[in-house]
Parts: C-alpha cells; sequence; structure tokens
C-alpha cells in the first residue's frame, strides 16, 4: 500500500473528484480528505491510499504540478509518522515563570 499526500486543493474539492483523478491509474483503497477539527472545514490537503506501488508512482508522476480546480496541486508519497519532526510540546508559557 501508498499513501500519497495531495496539498493544494481547492476547499470544494470532493472525495468523488479525487477518487476519479485517481483511480485513471489504478485503484483506489481509500481518500481521507483533511478538515479542521472545530469547525469541519476542509483544510486543502488530503491523503489517498493506493495498494500498487507501480499505480501511485504513475499518479505522483502525472498529477504532480497538475491543474486541478485552477490550483496546481502537490502529489507526492507520503511521509512515514517516523520521518516526520517531532512537534513541539504544549506547554504553558505562565507555568514556565513559576
Amino acid at each position: 500500500m501508498t499513501q500519497i499526500f495531495v496539498g493544494n486543493l481547492a476547499y470544494t474539492t470532493s472525495e468523488r473528484e479525487l477518487r476519479s483523478l485517481f483511480e485513471r491509474f489504478g485503484r483506489v483503497s481509500s481518500i481521507r480528505l483533511a478538515t479542521d477539527r472545530q469547525s469541519g472545514n476542509p483544510r486543502g490537503f488530503a491523503f489517498v491510499l493506493m495498494p500498487s506501488w507501480d499505480d501511485a508512482d504513475e499518479a505522483i508522476t502525472r498529477l504532480n504540478g497538475s491543474s486541478q480546480a485552477g490550483r496546481s496541486i502537490v502529489v507526492r508519497e507520503a511521509e512515514s509518522e517516523s520521518n516526520r519532526p517531532e512537534s513541539r510540546p504544549k506547554t504553558n508559557p505562565f507555568l514556565d515563570l513559576l
């Protein structure tokens, strides 16, 4: 399974549109459109899961930089969680003064 990051999406992009776009290159297992936790509004990026590396590679090559809904989208293999930089710990700056 290959997870693909798709960025710079129009906020109106639907799961159906993404599925149609990626299915031109092979089978799509799932699509996850990112939304804001509080408002539920789209965040402009998504993750597409494709079972075949060859299909995913072709989709990445063909779709990266292509124009969708008037925007140039970014398409690349998603980074694994272990490769992502560690986020800053959530601290209260006022506690540091004590």
